[in-house]
This record gives structure tokens, sequence and C-alpha cells, in this order.
């Protein structure tokens, strides 16, 4: 019906919830956003990443146009493990950004951490549209912890977020932070 106000449907679901056509929706929705470019595109490691979690996808009139996931990581702080929500595949549909549909998903998101991690955390270069929702850059050196030890990951110093929860422990922002090694982007 031309005119009609489209309301949008903000959804929290399993990876197990999602139906086959909602899998299928959601990575078209990904590759559109994240593009073609060999250093941008969203890759099957990117997905496995988004597996595992919570998944916040919104829709307009039955059409995804949103999606992030929020999956249980365990962090480094300074030595230190701490609990955290991390943050993957978000995206917009390229048509529909601009409009507040991404806040609407990250402000769910940021919700859903704080009633249920220690901190929230995630890897990104548009660092102005987390801020405003929270989000503070983390200053401190990074790593990646392997079997064979920690090894610095100076490539991401500067792109990593985190969203302090009530139930974060002291945090100094410019410690360093690892994680725990896995295929693709370790961040």
């Amino acid at each position: 019906m031309a005119g009609r106000a489209r309301t949008p449907r903000l959804r929290r679901l399993a990876t197990a919830e999602l139906t086959p056509r909602e899998i299928g929706a959601i990575r078209a929705l990904l590759d559109e956003a994240f593009g073609d470019d060999e250093d941008e595109r969203f890759t099957e490691d990117d997905w496995r990443h988004a597996l595992g979690g919570a998944h916040f996808v919104l829709d307009l009139d039955g059409e995804i146009v949103a999606h992030a996931s929020v999956v249980p990581r365990e962090l480094h702080v300074g030595g230190r493990p701490v609990r955290t929500g991390y943050v993957e595949a978000v995206a917009t549909l390229p048509a529909r950004q601009g409009q507040g549909i991404g806040s609407i998903v990250m402000e769910a998101v940021g919700d859903w951490i704080r009633d249920r991690y220690e901190l929230g955390a995630l890897g990104t270069g548009r660092h102005s549209f987390y801020e405003r929702l929270g989000w503070r850059r983390w200053r401190g050196p990074s790593a990646v912890r392997t079997a064979s030890g920690e090894h610095p990951t100076p490539e991401e110093d500067g792109y990593i977020l985190v969203l302090v929860t009530a139930s974060s422990p002291v945090l100094d922002i410019d410690a360093p932070i690892a994680c725990d090694w896995r295929p693709g982007d370790v961040w």
C-alpha cells in the first residue's frame, strides 16, 4: 500500500531458531552491506563467528533489513579473564542506512550485553556510530592468545571498542587486551 508507514519489528533469536529462509536473507544482507572489496567482504569465517549466540534481526514488512549477533567470548584484560558479549555481523541494507535502523538494533544489543555480560566488545573502523551509543575505544595494545602464548595484533589496535556494564570489573582501557585465537579475523 503506497504511503503506508512501515513499522520495524525487532526480534532476538538463538542461532538454532533461525529458519533457512532467514539465514539466507541475513547472509544476502551481510554480503550486500560489506560489498565485494577483498579486504571488507563478509567471509564464511565471519559468518561462523556470528553463530552460537543471540541474533538481533530487524525487518520491515517481512524483509530483513538489519542484523547483529552477540556471541560469548572470554577476553583477557591486563591478564584477567572477562566474560564478554562479542558483537558480530552488524549490518543494515545499504538502501536503509541512515534511517536509525542500525541504532535500533545496536541499542537492543547494548541492553542484552549490559544484562548478561561483564563487558561488550567489537572490532570496527566505524567508531562514531558506536561511540554515540556508549561504546568506548580500547586504547591499550591488543593480542591473540594461542597454545604457544600471546601474540601482539598491532593491526587491531585502535579498532576495538568496548561497552562497560554494571558488572564490569574496574577496567584500565590502556591495559593490554587479548582474545582467544579463531580462524579468520581473531578480533
